[in-house]
């Protein structure tokens, strides 16, 4: 019987312990919430005020980056029209000449045949 009570004494006294320990633990939060609320609202305030900041510095620089995106959008519409155009000239202009080409009314092609004369022949070496 010794060995069992001293079981049950060994887990009693833990279990008292435990509970005392979780009671301890519960108001030190406590003590910790109430002394960290005045930082919490400051750094509230903070992030709210640094945001503020943030919103007013960038404005101008939105509003411009909007007038840059405007503007190139507008040159490059106008470059666009042009390079369209220019494409546009130069299919009509390949589509006239494989036309000319390929009509009937085309002058024949004339081949002819080109002898290589860049050969030394025997009688000019000498050997003739």
């Amino acid at each position: 019987m010794g060995l069992s009570s001293f079981f049950k004494n060994l887990f009693g006294s833990t279990k008292e312990s435990a509970t005392e320990l979780a009671n301890s633990a519960e108001s030190t939060l406590e003590h910790a919430k109430e002394a960290a609320a005045p930082y919490i609202e400051k750094a509230e305030t903070f992030a709210e005020e640094a945001i503020e900041k943030v919103k007013e510095v960038s404005e101008p620089i939105i509003d411009s980056a909007a007038e840059y995106a405007e503007k190139a959008k507008e040159t490059v519409t106008e470059y666009a029209e042009k390079a369209t155009e220019a494409v546009s000239d130069v299919i009509d202009s390949v589509k006239e000449k494989a036309a000319a080409l390929t009509s009937d009314d085309s002058p024949e092609v004339i081949t002819e045949n080109v002898v290589d004369v860049s050969e030394i022949s025997d009688e000019e070496d000498g050997k003739a």
